[in-house]
């Protein structure tokens, strides 16, 4: 009788710890793991190579004094980056702002209120020190995300110091050549033959893909510009509209 007393509660324990084992959280997949997870499949999903909008994506529409610029948004991948965004958006912080860096055949960048690169936070800079110590907000790169012609990306001044300024990817050259399938799926290789920049990959969060208006930011990338990059005529970022969320 003792031992199937003991047998018993023998069983009922391990039953138990597999129980509380199967409940606890499990660890995420490092960056590598999961990028080795993406390359092993020939079906892998990427946003930004979908021009269509799915439930989950804000839409949100840059009103610049060249044109308009429609972006779709990715908080499944980047969570910290769009909600700091559209908020900003939402209280008019980008409102008026100037694209005060502008490269051709590389990017344009704006989100700063002091308008030389030097300015801007996040929504949580002296409020939420455990998502922004001070110096920015952690950056979130993700094996479904690169910085292809059109990306949205955040600006920063090193890792984890995303504040509030944010850049579109534009230069159209074909890049594909120059990229390791060991570290890239072939559809992002294909992509890249449209442009983009994958020196920035790893370094900078993206978080959005323009879906309509490229020939905008073609525009932006196009006009004079001075010694320091910034346009010699302002082109202003005069208001950001939220079309869903």
């Amino acid at each position: 009788m003792k031992k199937l007393l003991t047998l018993v509660l023998l069983i009922s324990a391990a039953a138990l710890a597999f129980t509380i084992y199967n409940n606890q959280p499990k660890q995420e997949l490092s960056l590598s793991a999961q990028l080795q997870e993406v390359l092993k499949n020939p079906e892998a999903e990427f946003p930004q190579l979908n021009k269509k909008t799915a439930k989950k994506e804000p839409v949100v529409i840059l009103k610049t004094s060249q044109g308009d610029i429609t972006i779709k948004l990715f908080p499944e991948y980047a969570p910290l980056a769009v909600e700091n965004f559209l908020t900003h958006a939402k209280e008019g912080y980008y409102d008026g702002l100037t694209f005060h860096r502008v490269i051709k055949d590389f990017m344009i960048q704006t989100g700063d209120p002091k308008g030389d690169g030097s300015g801007g936070e996040s929504i949580w800079a002296g409020k939420d020190s455990e998502k922004d110590p001070g110096t920015g907000f952690a950056n979130e790169i993700s094996p479904y995300l690169y910085n292809l012609r059109g990306a949205v990306s955040m600006a920063n001044a090193g890792a984890d110091t995303n504040g509030s300024q944010f850049f579109i990817n534009q230069n159209n050259q074909d890049i594909s050549g120059r990229l390791d399938p060991t570290t890239y799926h072939s559809k992002i290789i294909q992509a890249y033959k449209n442009g983009g920049n994958p020196n920035l990959d790893g370094s900078y969060t993206v978080f959005g893909q323009v879906i309509a208006g490229m020939d905008i930011v073609d525009q932006i990338a196009a006009v004079e510009t001075d010694d320091k990059d910034k346009p010699k005529e302002d082109v202003v970022l005069k208001k950001i509209e939220i079309q869903s969320e």
